[in-house]
Protein backbone atom coordinates (compact mmCIF):
# COMPACT_ATOMS: atom_id res chain seq x y z
CA UNK A 1 0.00 0.00 0.00
CA UNK A 2 1.33 3.66 -0.97
CA UNK A 3 1.05 5.60 1.89
CA UNK A 4 1.72 9.50 1.36
CA UNK A 5 1.57 12.95 3.40
CA UNK A 6 1.56 16.16 3.48
CA UNK A 7 4.71 17.89 4.88
CA UNK A 8 5.55 21.47 6.75
CA UNK A 9 8.31 22.24 3.74
CA UNK A 10 11.51 24.35 4.84
CA UNK A 11 11.59 26.85 1.75
CA UNK A 12 13.52 29.63 0.45
CA UNK A 13 12.28 32.84 1.58
CA UNK A 14 13.07 34.53 -2.13
CA UNK A 15 12.72 38.13 -0.70
CA UNK A 16 15.84 37.26 1.28
CA UNK A 17 17.95 35.73 -1.61
CA UNK A 18 17.29 37.87 -4.44
CA UNK A 19 14.78 35.04 -6.45
CA UNK A 20 14.95 31.82 -6.46
CA UNK A 21 16.75 31.86 -9.49
CA UNK A 22 20.17 32.49 -7.69
CA UNK A 23 19.14 29.69 -5.15
CA UNK A 24 17.39 26.37 -6.30
CA UNK A 25 19.63 23.68 -8.12
CA UNK A 26 19.54 20.62 -10.53
CA UNK A 27 20.20 17.29 -8.67
CA UNK A 28 22.97 17.09 -7.28
CA UNK A 29 24.33 14.52 -10.02
CA UNK A 30 23.76 16.84 -12.85
CA UNK A 31 25.79 19.63 -11.43
CA UNK A 32 28.86 19.69 -13.28
CA UNK A 33 31.81 21.62 -11.76
CA UNK A 34 31.18 24.75 -14.42
CA UNK A 35 27.66 24.82 -13.13
CA UNK A 36 29.25 24.72 -9.22
CA UNK A 37 31.29 27.46 -9.88
CA UNK A 38 28.13 29.43 -11.52
CA UNK A 39 25.67 28.67 -8.79
CA UNK A 40 28.26 29.75 -5.89
CA UNK A 41 28.86 33.01 -7.71
CA UNK A 42 25.19 33.27 -8.13
CA UNK A 43 24.68 33.33 -4.37
CA UNK A 44 26.02 32.69 -0.72
CA UNK A 45 22.98 30.81 0.10
CA UNK A 46 23.37 28.48 -3.24
CA UNK A 47 21.78 25.41 -2.26
CA UNK A 48 24.91 23.65 -3.97
CA UNK A 49 26.29 24.56 -1.13
CA UNK A 50 24.86 22.34 0.45
CA UNK A 51 23.98 19.77 -1.82
CA UNK A 52 27.75 19.67 -3.34
CA UNK A 53 29.72 20.97 -0.70
CA UNK A 54 33.23 22.50 -1.68
CA UNK A 55 35.56 23.54 1.60
CA UNK A 56 36.57 27.24 1.94
CA UNK A 57 38.70 28.64 3.72
CA UNK A 58 35.76 30.05 5.94
CA UNK A 59 34.92 27.23 6.68
CA UNK A 60 35.75 26.23 10.46
CA UNK A 61 35.38 22.33 9.75
CA UNK A 62 37.38 20.31 7.45
CA UNK A 63 34.45 17.73 7.11
CA UNK A 64 32.38 18.95 4.11
CA UNK A 65 29.65 17.26 5.08
CA UNK A 66 29.42 19.04 8.37
CA UNK A 67 30.19 22.40 7.03
CA UNK A 68 27.25 21.83 4.77
CA UNK A 69 24.56 21.40 7.68
CA UNK A 70 26.62 23.90 9.72
CA UNK A 71 25.37 26.10 7.14
CA UNK A 72 21.75 24.48 6.70
CA UNK A 73 20.95 25.69 10.40
CA UNK A 74 22.39 28.56 9.84
CA UNK A 75 19.94 29.45 6.99
CA UNK A 76 17.08 28.43 9.33
CA UNK A 77 18.38 30.49 12.32
CA UNK A 78 18.58 33.67 10.02
CA UNK A 79 15.34 32.87 8.47
CA UNK A 80 16.86 31.98 5.04
CA UNK A 81 14.91 29.00 4.88
CA UNK A 82 11.55 29.47 6.52
CA UNK A 83 9.21 26.72 7.48
CA UNK A 84 5.38 26.54 5.94
CA UNK A 85 2.89 26.86 9.65
CA UNK A 86 0.69 24.04 7.84
CA UNK A 87 1.21 20.82 6.12
CA UNK A 88 0.44 20.48 2.34
CA UNK A 89 0.89 18.45 -0.73
CA UNK A 90 2.28 21.00 -3.40
CA UNK A 91 1.51 20.76 -6.52
CA UNK A 92 4.12 21.38 -9.43
CA UNK A 93 3.94 21.94 -13.43
CA UNK A 94 6.86 22.38 -15.58
CA UNK A 95 6.79 23.77 -18.31
CA UNK A 96 9.88 23.09 -20.80
CA UNK A 97 10.97 23.16 -24.54
CA UNK A 98 11.91 19.73 -26.22
CA UNK A 99 15.76 19.89 -26.02
CA UNK A 100 16.86 21.05 -30.10
CA UNK A 101 13.94 22.49 -30.42
CA UNK A 102 13.09 24.84 -27.50
CA UNK A 103 9.94 26.33 -29.53
CA UNK A 104 8.10 23.22 -28.93
CA UNK A 105 6.96 23.09 -25.71
CA UNK A 106 5.25 20.37 -23.42
CA UNK A 107 3.71 20.22 -20.00
CA UNK A 108 4.71 17.64 -17.42
CA UNK A 109 2.20 18.02 -14.40
CA UNK A 110 2.90 16.29 -10.22
CA UNK A 111 2.90 17.68 -6.61
CA UNK A 112 5.03 16.72 -3.97
CA UNK A 113 4.58 15.18 -1.19
CA UNK A 114 6.10 12.60 1.70
CA UNK A 115 6.24 9.15 1.03
CA UNK A 116 6.78 6.29 3.33
CA UNK A 117 9.90 4.25 3.09
CA UNK A 118 9.57 0.54 1.77
CA UNK A 119 11.98 -2.26 0.71
CA UNK A 120 11.70 -3.01 -2.48
CA UNK A 121 10.48 -6.11 -1.99
CA UNK A 122 7.16 -4.91 -0.61
CA UNK A 123 6.25 -4.43 -4.12
CA UNK A 124 4.97 -0.66 -3.18
CA UNK A 125 7.77 1.15 -4.54
CA UNK A 126 10.05 -0.56 -8.16
CA UNK A 127 13.15 0.51 -8.64
CA UNK A 128 13.63 0.10 -12.73
CA UNK A 129 17.54 0.58 -13.03
CA UNK A 130 21.18 -0.29 -10.74
CA UNK A 131 22.40 1.78 -8.91
CA UNK A 132 26.18 2.55 -8.09
CA UNK A 133 28.05 2.44 -4.66
CA UNK A 134 29.95 5.90 -4.60
CA UNK A 135 26.90 8.05 -5.21
CA UNK A 136 25.34 6.61 -2.49
CA UNK A 137 28.09 6.70 0.28
CA UNK A 138 27.85 10.63 -0.45
CA UNK A 139 24.64 10.88 -0.36
CA UNK A 140 24.26 8.59 3.09
CA UNK A 141 27.05 11.20 4.45
CA UNK A 142 25.34 14.54 3.67
CA UNK A 143 21.98 12.70 5.21
CA UNK A 144 23.38 11.90 8.33
CA UNK A 145 24.90 15.22 8.92
CA UNK A 146 22.26 17.63 7.64
CA UNK A 147 18.95 15.23 8.70
CA UNK A 148 17.19 16.63 5.51
CA UNK A 149 16.11 15.91 1.95
CA UNK A 150 16.76 18.78 -0.31
CA UNK A 151 15.73 17.10 -3.59
CA UNK A 152 12.50 15.59 -4.50
CA UNK A 153 12.57 11.89 -5.92
CA UNK A 154 10.67 11.33 -9.11
CA UNK A 155 7.88 8.26 -8.75
CA UNK A 156 5.48 7.62 -11.22
CA UNK A 157 1.77 5.94 -10.63
CA UNK A 158 -0.20 4.94 -13.07
CA UNK A 159 -4.11 7.49 -13.63
CA UNK A 160 -4.88 6.83 -16.87
CA UNK A 161 -8.13 8.89 -16.64
CA UNK A 162 -6.45 11.73 -14.14
CA UNK A 163 -8.02 12.09 -11.65
CA UNK A 164 -5.65 13.14 -9.14
CA UNK A 165 -4.40 15.60 -11.46
CA UNK A 166 -8.08 17.03 -11.84
CA UNK A 167 -8.62 16.86 -7.96
CA UNK A 168 -5.56 19.17 -7.21
CA UNK A 169 -6.72 21.21 -9.92
CA UNK A 170 -9.78 21.98 -8.28
CA UNK A 171 -8.56 22.69 -5.41
CA UNK A 172 -5.75 25.49 -6.89
CA UNK A 173 -7.87 26.64 -9.45
CA UNK A 174 -6.75 29.62 -10.77
CA UNK A 175 -4.68 30.53 -8.16
CA UNK A 176 -0.98 31.95 -9.09
CA UNK A 177 1.30 29.45 -8.28
CA UNK A 178 3.60 29.83 -4.63
CA UNK A 179 7.00 29.43 -6.22
CA UNK A 180 7.77 30.20 -9.64
CA UNK A 181 11.59 29.88 -11.24
CA UNK A 182 12.69 29.50 -14.78
CA UNK A 183 16.70 27.26 -14.75
CA UNK A 184 19.44 27.52 -16.74
CA UNK A 185 17.76 25.30 -19.43
CA UNK A 186 14.62 27.34 -19.82
CA UNK A 187 11.84 25.46 -18.17
CA UNK A 188 9.58 26.99 -15.89
CA UNK A 189 8.82 25.29 -12.09
CA UNK A 190 5.61 26.50 -10.60
CA UNK A 191 4.53 25.14 -7.25
CA UNK A 192 1.35 25.75 -5.50
CA UNK A 193 0.12 24.77 -1.77
CA UNK A 194 -2.85 22.62 -1.30
CA UNK A 195 -3.36 22.37 2.92
CA UNK A 196 -6.97 21.72 2.79
CA UNK A 197 -7.38 18.51 4.84
CA UNK A 198 -9.95 17.69 3.16
CA UNK A 199 -8.79 17.36 -0.21
CA UNK A 200 -5.09 16.20 1.13
CA UNK A 201 -7.17 12.66 2.86
CA UNK A 202 -9.28 12.56 -0.92
CA UNK A 203 -5.29 12.24 -2.46
CA UNK A 204 -3.98 9.86 -0.40
CA UNK A 205 -7.35 7.84 -0.34
CA UNK A 206 -6.41 7.82 -4.52
CA UNK A 207 -2.91 7.45 -3.98
CA UNK A 208 -3.06 4.32 -1.33
CA UNK A 209 -3.78 1.21 -4.22
CA UNK A 210 -0.65 2.36 -6.49
CA UNK A 211 2.01 1.12 -7.75
CA UNK A 212 4.98 3.79 -7.77
CA UNK A 213 8.06 3.18 -10.18
CA UNK A 214 10.96 5.08 -9.45
CA UNK A 215 12.32 7.83 -12.22
CA UNK A 216 15.20 9.18 -10.96
CA UNK A 217 16.43 9.39 -7.70
CA UNK A 218 17.26 5.59 -7.01
CA UNK A 219 20.52 6.72 -5.16
CA UNK A 220 18.83 9.05 -2.59
CA UNK A 221 15.99 6.94 -2.66
CA UNK A 222 18.08 3.60 -1.71
CA UNK A 223 20.34 6.42 0.49
CA UNK A 224 17.13 6.79 2.61
CA UNK A 225 16.45 3.27 3.31
CA UNK A 226 19.56 2.54 4.36
CA UNK A 227 19.29 5.40 6.80
CA UNK A 228 15.96 4.45 8.02
CA UNK A 229 17.46 0.97 8.80
CA UNK A 230 20.29 2.49 10.58
CA UNK A 231 18.02 4.55 12.83
CA UNK A 232 16.05 1.35 13.80
CA UNK A 233 18.82 -1.12 14.50
CA UNK A 234 20.02 2.12 16.71
CA UNK A 235 17.05 1.20 19.19
CA UNK A 236 16.13 4.97 18.56
CA UNK A 237 12.73 5.72 17.46
CA UNK A 238 12.61 7.99 14.87
CA UNK A 239 9.69 8.29 13.01
CA UNK A 240 10.78 11.13 10.36
CA UNK A 241 13.34 8.50 9.03
CA UNK A 242 10.80 6.34 7.63
CA UNK A 243 9.86 8.71 4.81
CA UNK A 244 10.97 10.38 1.82
CA UNK A 245 10.20 14.02 0.22
CA UNK A 246 9.36 12.69 -3.47
CA UNK A 247 7.20 14.45 -6.77
CA UNK A 248 4.80 12.05 -7.67
CA UNK A 249 4.22 12.08 -11.62
CA UNK A 250 1.67 9.59 -13.57
CA UNK A 251 2.82 7.76 -16.31
CA UNK A 252 0.25 8.21 -18.90
CA UNK A 253 0.52 12.09 -19.21
CA UNK A 254 2.16 13.07 -22.32
CA UNK A 255 4.07 15.78 -20.43
CA UNK A 256 6.86 12.98 -19.96
CA UNK A 257 10.47 12.67 -22.11
CA UNK A 258 13.07 10.21 -21.88
CA UNK A 259 16.33 11.29 -23.33
CA UNK A 260 18.89 8.49 -24.37
CA UNK A 261 21.96 7.94 -21.91
CA UNK A 262 25.31 7.73 -24.49
CA UNK A 263 27.91 5.31 -23.10
CA UNK A 264 31.60 6.07 -23.79
CA UNK A 265 34.27 3.35 -23.09
CA UNK A 266 37.88 4.10 -22.47
CA UNK A 267 40.86 2.48 -20.78
CA UNK A 268 40.37 -0.47 -22.69
CA UNK A 269 44.33 -2.01 -23.19
CA UNK A 270 43.86 -3.49 -26.46
CA UNK A 271 41.01 -2.10 -28.59
CA UNK A 272 40.46 -3.00 -32.20
CA UNK A 273 37.64 -1.72 -34.74
CA UNK A 274 37.82 -4.54 -36.68
CA UNK A 275 38.08 -6.93 -33.91
CA UNK A 276 34.89 -5.56 -32.39
CA UNK A 277 33.13 -5.68 -35.85
CA UNK A 278 33.92 -8.86 -36.18
CA UNK A 279 32.49 -10.00 -32.33
CA UNK A 280 29.34 -7.51 -32.98
CA UNK A 281 28.56 -9.52 -36.15
CA UNK A 282 26.81 -12.81 -34.30
CA UNK A 283 24.19 -10.71 -32.91
CA UNK A 284 23.71 -7.18 -35.38
CA UNK A 285 23.69 -6.63 -39.22
CA UNK A 286 26.43 -4.06 -39.32
CA UNK A 287 26.90 -0.93 -41.78
CA UNK A 288 29.92 0.64 -41.74
CA UNK A 289 30.66 3.92 -42.82
CA UNK A 290 34.72 4.27 -43.52
CA UNK A 291 36.50 7.03 -43.57
CA UNK A 292 35.18 10.39 -44.61
CA UNK A 293 31.28 8.99 -45.57
CA UNK A 294 31.51 8.08 -41.61
CA UNK A 295 29.47 11.27 -41.26
CA UNK A 296 30.45 11.87 -37.91
CA UNK A 297 28.15 14.94 -37.70
CA UNK A 298 26.30 14.66 -34.37
CA UNK A 299 22.47 15.75 -36.20
CA UNK A 300 23.15 13.21 -38.97
CA UNK A 301 24.26 10.87 -36.65
CA UNK A 302 20.95 11.09 -34.30
CA UNK A 303 18.94 10.60 -37.46
CA UNK A 304 20.15 7.63 -38.71
CA UNK A 305 20.03 6.12 -35.17
CA UNK A 306 16.47 7.06 -34.48
CA UNK A 307 15.35 5.62 -37.81
CA UNK A 308 16.91 2.31 -37.54
CA UNK A 309 15.32 2.37 -34.02
CA UNK A 310 11.81 2.56 -35.61
CA UNK A 311 12.64 -1.46 -36.99
CA UNK A 312 14.05 -2.71 -33.54
CA UNK A 313 17.22 -2.35 -31.22
CA UNK A 314 19.90 -0.78 -32.87
CA UNK A 315 23.10 1.35 -32.17
CA UNK A 316 25.79 3.90 -33.47
CA UNK A 317 29.78 2.76 -32.83
CA UNK A 318 31.97 4.92 -33.20
CA UNK A 319 35.96 4.93 -32.63
CA UNK A 320 38.98 6.77 -34.55
CA UNK A 321 39.98 7.91 -37.05
CA UNK A 322 36.70 8.90 -38.46
CA UNK A 323 35.19 5.32 -37.71
CA UNK A 324 31.54 4.90 -37.34
CA UNK A 325 28.78 2.02 -37.81
CA UNK A 326 25.32 1.15 -37.30
CA UNK A 327 24.39 -1.65 -35.51
CA UNK A 328 21.17 -3.46 -36.06
CA UNK A 329 19.75 -6.65 -33.91
CA UNK A 330 19.38 -9.42 -36.37
CA UNK A 331 16.07 -10.57 -36.88
CA UNK A 332 17.50 -14.45 -36.13
CA UNK A 333 18.77 -13.78 -32.84
CA UNK A 334 16.99 -15.41 -30.24
CA UNK A 335 18.01 -12.80 -27.63
CA UNK A 336 16.90 -14.35 -24.16
CA UNK A 337 19.27 -17.45 -24.93
CA UNK A 338 22.14 -14.79 -25.73
CA UNK A 339 21.49 -13.13 -22.43
CA UNK A 340 21.89 -16.54 -20.59
CA UNK A 341 18.17 -16.78 -20.37
CA UNK A 342 16.94 -12.78 -19.70
CA UNK A 343 13.37 -12.60 -18.85
CA UNK A 344 11.55 -11.53 -21.73
CA UNK A 345 10.88 -7.67 -20.52
CA UNK A 346 14.74 -7.19 -20.48
CA UNK A 347 15.50 -9.14 -23.76
CA UNK A 348 14.26 -6.59 -25.86
CA UNK A 349 15.59 -3.37 -24.40
CA UNK A 350 18.11 -1.66 -26.15
CA UNK A 351 20.59 -0.82 -23.01
CA UNK A 352 20.00 -3.75 -21.74
CA UNK A 353 21.45 -5.84 -25.30
CA UNK A 354 23.95 -3.02 -25.56
CA UNK A 355 24.99 -3.71 -21.98
CA UNK A 356 25.31 -7.60 -22.40
CA UNK A 357 25.78 -8.09 -26.13
CA UNK A 358 28.48 -5.22 -27.02
CA UNK A 359 30.38 -4.38 -23.40
CA UNK A 360 30.49 -6.91 -21.51
CA UNK A 361 30.97 -9.62 -24.14
CA UNK A 362 32.21 -8.27 -27.34
CA UNK A 363 34.47 -5.46 -25.02
CA UNK A 364 35.06 -8.30 -22.47
CA UNK A 365 33.89 -5.28 -19.82
CA UNK A 366 32.73 -7.08 -16.55
CA UNK A 367 29.84 -6.53 -15.11
CA UNK A 368 31.36 -4.89 -11.47
CA UNK A 369 33.58 -2.86 -13.91
CA UNK A 370 30.52 -1.17 -15.44
CA UNK A 371 29.10 -1.07 -12.22
CA UNK A 372 32.22 1.13 -10.72
CA UNK A 373 32.57 3.51 -13.58
CA UNK A 374 36.27 1.48 -14.40
CA UNK A 375 35.88 1.64 -18.30
CA UNK A 376 32.98 3.50 -18.58
CA UNK A 377 31.07 6.78 -18.57
CA UNK A 378 28.06 8.24 -20.00
CA UNK A 379 26.93 11.29 -21.97
CA UNK A 380 23.64 13.41 -22.48
CA UNK A 381 24.80 14.75 -25.80
CA UNK A 382 25.52 12.74 -29.15
CA UNK A 383 28.56 15.37 -29.45
CA UNK A 384 30.11 15.38 -26.52
CA UNK A 385 29.90 11.46 -26.53
CA UNK A 386 31.70 11.31 -30.28
CA UNK A 387 34.11 14.45 -28.73
CA UNK A 388 35.54 12.15 -26.46
CA UNK A 389 36.53 9.44 -29.19
CA UNK A 390 37.81 12.13 -31.25
CA UNK A 391 39.95 13.89 -28.87
CA UNK A 392 41.72 10.51 -27.63
CA UNK A 393 39.68 10.48 -24.47
CA UNK A 394 37.65 6.95 -25.33
CA UNK A 395 38.04 4.27 -26.98
CA UNK A 396 34.28 3.85 -28.47
CA UNK A 397 31.23 4.90 -27.85
CA UNK A 398 27.78 4.03 -28.08
CA UNK A 399 24.48 5.93 -29.21
CA UNK A 400 21.76 4.67 -28.33
CA UNK A 401 18.03 5.49 -28.49
CA UNK A 402 15.73 6.72 -25.92
CA UNK A 403 13.64 3.88 -23.50
CA UNK A 404 9.81 3.68 -23.84
CA UNK A 405 8.74 5.17 -20.94
CA UNK A 406 6.21 1.22 -21.19
CA UNK A 407 10.02 -0.26 -21.08
CA UNK A 408 10.22 1.26 -18.11
CA UNK A 409 6.95 0.35 -16.50
CA UNK A 410 6.82 -3.52 -17.61
CA UNK A 411 10.01 -3.94 -16.39
CA UNK A 412 10.15 -2.55 -13.13
CA UNK A 413 6.73 -4.17 -12.44
CA UNK A 414 7.72 -7.02 -13.46
CA UNK A 415 10.85 -6.70 -11.04
CA UNK A 416 13.44 -6.63 -13.83
CA UNK A 417 16.32 -4.01 -13.49
CA UNK A 418 17.93 -1.95 -16.20
CA UNK A 419 21.61 -1.21 -16.12
CA UNK A 420 22.26 2.39 -14.30
CA UNK A 421 21.10 4.86 -16.60
CA UNK A 422 18.86 3.34 -18.74
CA UNK A 423 17.22 6.59 -18.39
CA UNK A 424 17.06 10.44 -18.21
CA UNK A 425 14.26 11.75 -17.64
CA UNK A 426 14.02 15.64 -18.41
CA UNK A 427 13.46 17.93 -17.18
CA UNK A 428 15.02 17.20 -13.91
CA UNK A 429 13.22 18.35 -10.62
CA UNK A 430 14.67 21.14 -9.01
CA UNK A 431 16.10 21.01 -5.71
CA UNK A 432 15.14 23.75 -3.24
CA UNK A 433 11.70 24.27 -4.00
CA UNK A 434 11.03 22.32 -1.40
CA UNK A 435 13.18 20.49 1.79
CA UNK A 436 11.76 17.92 4.06
CA UNK A 437 13.76 18.70 7.58
CA UNK A 438 13.74 15.24 9.71
CA UNK A 439 13.86 17.24 12.66
CA UNK A 440 10.82 19.77 11.41
CA UNK A 441 7.82 19.31 13.26
CA UNK A 442 5.54 15.81 12.96
CA UNK A 443 2.40 15.56 11.27
CA UNK A 444 2.92 12.07 9.63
Amino acid sequence: MADIAPFSALHFDSGSVGGLENVVTQPYDKITPEMQDRYYTLSQHSLARIIRRRLEASDTDDDPYAAAAADFRRWIERGILVRDAVPALYPYEQEYGLPGQPSIRKRRRGFIGLCRLEDYSAQVVHRHEETLSGPKSDRLALLRATRAHFGQIFLLYSDPEGTVERKLAAVTGAAAPWERVDDEYGSRHEVWRVAAAPAIERIRGLMRDQKLVIADGHHRYETALAYRDQRRSSGCLDPAAEWVMATFVRMETDGLLILPTHRVVHGLNDFDWEHFLASAREFFVVEEWPGAAAGRDPARLERQLLQAGRRGPAFVACARPDRAALLALRKDVDTRSALGGAPPELARVDVFLLHGLLIERALGISREAVCEETHLHYERSVEAAVRAVDEGKADVCFLVNPTPIEAVRDNALAGQVMPQKSTDFYPKLLSGLTIYDLDGPRET
